[in-house]
């Protein structure tokens, strides 16, 4: 039986709460001991809903000694590496949500942390553990282009960060290890709308393999948009993160100039299929359902069980927070050439 606690039960922490519940009532050998959380009223709730003893920082949950064994981390980004840290010194395995911290000073200091105490640390990339994802890593070839969209109707969440660690985050981490190569080069472009930090933002990456990935996020769209698109040789791949739908068009010969200007564009997915096309093949491999979070916490508590590192680890967490901070830094040279200042940062 492992014993886990919760730390931090607004947005993030609620449904973290609710699935290591719904693991324990299905008897999958886990039990939800404790959460800590500082604001009064969300405690109350969480005490109230899960029969839970809540506490109002660390200290007080270590102090209780629960017998814990691992815990997850959902606090504000901040307070990443201090709640962690306090964790790891406790002899808990971690499952830390993304972004893994908030610098790489901290990230590396988690890692040593973990690596010399033997714990598992697994941060939250959750879109590892979306079926989507699942069904067609087995499928990858030599993927060359990438097209990422990520678009949210704005909210109030989530604002001590900007959209690139909010949002664009989830699809540098997939990006990165489906283009398995170091970065070359880094064009970005980002501003605020609603909020005082970048609340949409686009990125051109270019990997040392010749792979291109362009990537769009947005938390102040009209929609909500969670797509990847990939080329391979004489493969497009187009996977809907939402809908946890896959599709997989195959060149087989020679296909209509119109047909290959749609494919160009991003524009063919399951929805837009009328029938075959000469020279195309349809292939909707079969997706296994399943919520990603459950996923992602079985296999965390899996590691935890096992000592196998997880399938997400907190080098591929730092990874794609090293890409999102130079992103960061790259948007905000781009401010300042294009006399933006004001509005985004101060220039020297």
């Amino acid at each position: 039986m492992v014993r886990v606690a919760v730390a931090g039960a607004g947005t993030f922490g609620r449904n973290h709460l609710r699935v290591l519940r719904e693991l324990e009532a299905a008897g999958l050998g886990v039990a939800l001991a404790a959460a800590v959380e500082p604001d009064s009223a969300r405690a109350a709730e969480a005490a109230a809903q899960y029969r839970i003893p809540v506490y109002a920082s660390i200290d007080e949950l270590l102090a209780a000694r629960l017998e814990l064994h691992a815990a997850t981390v959902a606090v504000p980004t901040v307070e990443h590496h201090a709640v962690a840290s306090a964790l790891l010194d406790a002899g808990l395995d971690l499952l830390v949500e993304k972004p893994f911290a908030a610098s790489l000073a901290e990230a590396d200091d988690l890692i040593e942390k973990a690596e010399k105490r033997g714990r598992i640390v697994q941060p939250g990339h959750l879109e590892h553990f979306n079926p989507a994802v699942l069904a067609v890593e087995p499928r990858l070839r030599y993927p060359m282009f990438f097209e990422a969209h990520r678009l949210s109707v704005f909210t109030p969440r989530s604002l001590d960060v900007d959209v690139i660690l909010d949002l664009m985050i989830h699809d540098l981490d997939i990006v990165l290890a489906f283009a398995a190569s170091p970065v070359r080069e880094v064009r970005a472009v980002g501003l605020p709308v609603v909020s005082p930090k970048v609340d949409i933002a686009n990125v051109r990456v270019e990997f040392d393999s010749g792979c291109v990935a362009n990537f769009t996020a947005s938390r102040v769209s009209t929609e909500r948009v969670r797509k990847l698109r990939f080329f391979e040789p004489h493969q497009y791949v187009s996977i809907d993160y939402a809908r946890r739908d896959l599709l997989i068009v195959r060149m087989d010969g020679k296909i209509s100039p119109e047909l290959a200007a749609a494919l160009a564009a991003g524009k063919l997915d399951a929805a837009a299929l009328t029938g075959p096309a000469p020279g195309l093949s349809f292939v909707k491999p079969e997706v296994s359902p399943g919520e990603p979070l459950r996923l992602e916490m079985e296999s965390f508590l899996d590691s935890v069980r096992t000592r196998r590192p997880p399938r997400v680890t907190a080098r591929q967490g730092r990874a794609a927070l090293e890409l999102a901070l130079e992103i960061q830094s790259t948007m905000a040279a781009h401010a300042c050439r294009a006399g933006l200042a004001d509005f985004f940062a101060r220039c020297p």
